[in-house]
């Protein structure tokens, strides 16, 4: 009998690039059945949470993200009534306050709930739903003045909490690398880096996290791609559909697919609408 899902698990925080539009093609292609699920880049979690497989491991580089997962897991509640006191509060000066943090040592003396509710109220209220830093590691994503941002979702944070808690989800923070340690044959595993920039040049490839992505850092995915594909994982991975990321997977190309997908955060005009996306695999989709 298959495993009925939870429809209300899903993202309680907006995120650029988040997986939800493409569910339906990674639903359709990955493994029938599979042991571990590890997710190395997890981002807003719409894949993780929709998948709602019970022995999963997330990662992510960003540490506040993943404060922000181990706060909804551990304390929710706490978590809820602070949101609660930021929505009350919500204003363009509210939003700088809380946004100065870390250009002090203000947020070295807060507590990790304190940090959690700051970093999901940056997020609902900041412009486009942005992580971004500066070369401080600074914050700076301007106010994004919505009329009724959902601040407060107190539903989607129970759910999500009580998920986290049921199941055995282990929560890392660190490199995408580290995070794939455990995997072993039979488990399956989804990357969803920062992608690849459209137009190619180095200086396009930016990454959320201080230190970037760019070319050399997608050399090592592939690396590792090809290093747990000798191990016997499933393997599955989006990225643009540019020259480079068909390069780099070219001995993948038979079970490599192209998917439509829009792009809603770009500082160019032209870059927003439809994008060729590729969703890589290492396993043909027509056995699965």
């Amino acid at each position: 009998m298959a495993k009925v899902k939870n429809p209300l698990v899903k993202p309680f925080l907006k995120w650029a690039g988040g997986k939800r539009q493409l569910l339906g093609y990674i639903n359709e292609y990955k493994p029938r059945e599979f042991k571990k699920y590890i997710e190395p880049f997890v981002g807003g979690g719409a894949v993780f949470l929709n998948l709602q497989h019970k022995n999963t491991i997330i990662n992510d580089f960003n540490t506040e993200l993943i404060n922000a997962y181990e706060v909804v897991r551990d304390n929710v509640e706490e978590l809820i009534k602070l949101l609660e006191f930021h929505n009350n509060e919500n204003s363009s000066d509210h939003y700088y306050e809380l946004r100065d943090w870390d250009r002090s040592d203000l947020i070295n003396k807060k507590n990790n709930i304190e940090k959690a509710a700051r970093f999901i109220y940056l997020n609902k209220t900041g412009f486009n739903g942005l992580f971004r830093v500066n070369s401080q590691n600074q914050f700076n994503v301007p106010y994004g003045r919505y009329k009724k941002p959902n601040i407060v979702n107190e539903e989607i944070l129970r759910v999500v909490s009580t998920y986290l808690n049921t199941n055995k989800v282990k929560i890392l923070s660190g490199d995408f690398e580290e995070a794939t340690k455990s995997a072993r044959k039979g488990d399956f595993i989804y990357f969803d880096p920062p992608y690849a920039p459209l137009v190619e040049d180095s200086k396009n490839f930016v990454g959320y996290t201080l230190n970037g992505f760019g070319y050399e850092e997608q050399v090592r995915l592939r690396n590792l791609f090809k290093k747990l594909d000798q191990r016997g994982c499933y393997l599955m991975m989006s990225n643009s559909s540019t020259d480079i990321i068909h390069e780099l997977y070219a001995e993948y190309a038979e079970t490599t697919v192209k998917v439509g997908a829009n792009r809603s955060v770009n500082s160019k005009g032209d870059g927003r609408g439809k994008v060729d996306e590729v969703i890589v695999m290492n396993y043909s989709y027509h056995d699965m």
